[in-house]
C-alpha cells in the first residue's frame, strides 16, 4: 500500500511542477526537452504567453525548444526582422554563441542548447523596434 501512496505523491508532485512551469510561461513536454514560450510584443517587451514579464530558468547544457510569437512594433529591419533575441552574459555582456536570433512576424521555433556555464544572463532585442526598444530585455538564470 505504501508503494501506491508514493506513486500517487510522485504524480501529484509532477503535476505541481508542470503547473508552476505553466505559470512562468515555461512548458516541459516529455521527450522534447525544455520548451520555452515567449511573446516578442508590439509594445517592445518580451512577455510570457499570459502577458507577464517572463524570467527563464534553464539547466546548464540542456536542450531547449524556444517558441517565439513576434508582433510588429513601430519599426523593423530592412531584412524583415521585427525583433531580435540575443542572449548575453550578465557580467560582461558578451554574446552566447547560437543565441543571436532575428525574429520575423508570427510564430517561429528555435532548437537551442542552454549555456554550459551556470549564472545570470540577459536577453536583449537587437532590432530597433520602437522608441521603447531599450526596455526590451528579460532575465535568464542558468542553474548547474
Amino acid at each position: 500500500m505504501s508503494g501506491v501512496r508514493v506513486n500517487l505523491l510522485a504524480v501529484k508532485l509532477y503535476g505541481m511542477v508542470l503547473a508552476s512551469c505553466a505559470i512562468l510561461g515555461v512548458h516541459v513536454v516529455q521527450g522534447q526537452g525544455h520548451i520555452v514560450e515567449i511573446v516578442a510584443d508590439k509594445d517592445s517587451r518580451y512577455k510570457s504567453p499570459d502577458g507577464r514579464k517572463p524570467e527563464i530558468t534553464l539547466k546548464a547544457g540542456e536542450q531547449v525548444l524556444l517558441r517565439v510569437s513576434a508582433r510588429k512594433a513601430k519599426s523593423w529591419n530592412r531584412d524583415g526582422s521585427i525583433h531580435g533575441f540575443t542572449l548575453l552574459r550578465a557580467g560582461d555582456r558578451s554574446k552566447v554563441p547560437d543565441w543571436n536570433l532575428l525574429l520575423r512576424p508570427g510564430a517561429q521555433e528555435f532548437q537551442l542548447t542552454a549555456p554550459a556555464e551556470p549564472g545570470e544572463y540577459v536577453v536583449v532585442c537587437t532590432v530597433i523596434c520602437s522608441e521603447d526598444h531599450e526596455g526590451m530585455n528579460m532575465r535568464v538564470l542558468v542553474t548547474p
